[in-house]
């Protein structure tokens, strides 16, 4: 990958190699970066609605986690929902015209840094066993998106 997140992804190929690797497990957990979760949130809304696209991330990760082992209480409601609602939002503000390496591009270069989320939620309330099972709104910030 190139050092400008511009940049991040050379082609749309790419980009649907990664959800294809998702989907089919072949993907390494070290491999599977906070970008990486992004693309395929960004590839799923762009093909489904946000009630759609989070049934198929909820099911997705849900395969992962037993192909590989992964603890299955690792699977976090309201960090879901936060970035798809974050997804859903650059979507519409990106527009048309953009290739889909260009899209996943932006959304990495805006919103890549995974601790955004403390903006607008607290460790504690973040970390708690009910933010985990059920979206739960944040307590520092509203959604501003």
């Amino acid at each position: 990958m190139m050092t400008n997140a511009r940049d991040f992804y050379r082609d749309d190929q790419e980009v649907e190699e990664i959800v294809r690797r998702f989907e089919s497990c072949e993907l390494s957990p070290s491999d599977f970066s906070h970008a990486a979760h992004l693309t395929v949130a960004l590839c799923y809304l762009l093909d489904s609605t946000d009630e759609e696209a989070l049934g198929r991330i909820r099911r997705g990760l849900g395969r992962y986690v037993r192909a590989h082992g992964i603890k299955p209480n690792l699977y976090h409601e309201t960090l879901t929902i936060f970035w798809l609602k974050r997804v859903r939002a650059f979507v519409e503000r990106a527009g048309a015209g953009q290739t889909l390496a260009e899209l996943a591009s932006g959304l990495v270069e805006e919103c890549g840094n995974s601790r955004l989320i403390y903006v607008y939620y607290s460790k504690e309330l973040i970390d708690s066993e009910g933010a985990r099972r059920v979206w739960t709104e944040p307590d520092l910030r509203p959604l501003d998106f």
